[in-house]
């Protein structure tokens, strides 16, 4: 068997460490090899346009980079060089006309890859630099600001950040912004460089002129679904007194009848006594099997046995039967969580038994 220099064979020289790919490189480390590529001077002229906190993290991947083959490099440094191209076409002609011009020179593949890459580098939300500071600091930081301004920062932030924000502001403030998250639907650009030049006393960069959906009931009932029970109730009964019809559609979506999976068999079964056999095999047609059997388990298996020859001689049932029978369950779900009977887990609380 031949032998390398360093007497191994040469089909170990050949398991020892596997060459990486160029796809396999982070966006950092591809940054950090051009860097290095390019020379110090050059770098150097590149890092006066950074922030510090991007400083750092590129400096952190140069120490951290190992022998690059040249193959590697030049990959890179192409990338680099089509990125470049490609946001060039944009900024002359648009996206339609920068994929016409890399289909030309590049494949339609290859440039719909890189178009790819460059729409989703270039896609920045509003309240970027907000959803980078941390709740508490947040709230000290927006809770003086008018309801529809705060309304709209939360509409934008990630759910469990939101909800933190929402159960601390005054209760008085709490239904009224959770009403005009809820009753939200487009936000124009201006308006949204108006609000982030306030906050940030500068201009964030938008993505796109197109009008961004932020807000809806979908978002609040996100977010409410997050914060304390406390919280949640306060703000429900507020909203019933304020918009009762907006109230009940929050309340139909807290909780929906697939989240029944997330009850322990005890209260599963404490539901089950108050649920009427016929309600329970139209609510039950049109889940999947994990609903089905959570059911079933916790059933007897005469009373299982039962409802399933209910649902197969039930025959088609209309969906508006199904979601209402689905729902008159939900009902009885949420009351018996508000007597106390059962425990409806909640994301970020942890199970306590007392």
């Amino acid at each position: 068997m031949a032998q390398t220099p360093g007497g191994s064979n040469s089909s170990q020289a050949a398991g020892g460490s596997k060459k990486k790919g160029v796809k396999e490189y982070t966006g950092r480390q591809k940054a950090a090899i051009f860097l290095v590529s390019i020379g110090s001077e050059i770098s150097s002229e590149i890092f006066k346009f950074l922030r510090e906190d991007e400083i750092e993290t590129l400096t952190f991947e140069i120490a951290r980079l190992e022998t690059i083959e040249p193959d590697q490099k030049d990959a890179i440094l192409t990338e680099f060089q089509e990125m470049m191209m490609a946001n060039q076409f944009i900024t002359m002609g648009g996206i339609d006309y920068a994929r016409e011009l890399l289909e030309k020179s590049l494949g339609s593949q290859k440039a719909i890859d890189i178009i790819n890459r460059l729409t989703s580098s270039l896609q920045v939300r509003p309240f970027d630099f907000i959803r980078r500071t941390d709740p508490a600091h947040l709230l000290n930081f927006i809770q003086q600001e008018h309801p529809q301004t705060i309304a709209l920062i939360l509409a934008y932030l990630e759910p469990n950040k939101a909800s933190v924000i929402l159960q601390n502001l005054p209760h008085e403030v709490q239904s009224d912004v959770a009403r005009r998250i809820a009753n939200m639907d487009r936000t124009s650009p201006e308006v949204l460089r108006e609000v982030e030049r306030v906050l940030e006393k500068k201009l964030s960069t938008l993505s796109s002129e197109d009008y961004t959906t932020a807000g809806g009931v979908e978002s609040i009932v996100e977010i409410l679904n997050m914060v304390d029970r406390a919280s949640e109730k306060q703000i429900i009964e507020a909203l019933e007194d304020e918009d009762p019809e907006l109230a009940e559609e929050i309340k139909k979506r807290m909780f929906v009848f697939e989240d029944i999976v997330m009850l322990d068999d005890r209260a599963i079964q404490k539901v089950m006594r108050e649920v009427d056999s016929n309600e329970l095999a139209k609510a039950l047609k049109s889940v999947d099997t994990e609903v089905q059997d959570k059911i079933f388990r916790n059933m007897s298996k005469r009373a299982a046995g039962m409802l399933k020859e209910d649902m197969e001689y039930m025959g088609p049932v209309r969906l508006k039967d199904v979601e209402e029978a689905q729902q008159k369950i939900v009902s009885i779900i949420r009351h018996l969580e508000d007597t106390g009977e059962i425990v409806v887990a909640r994301a970020g609380e942890d199970e306590m038994v007392v």
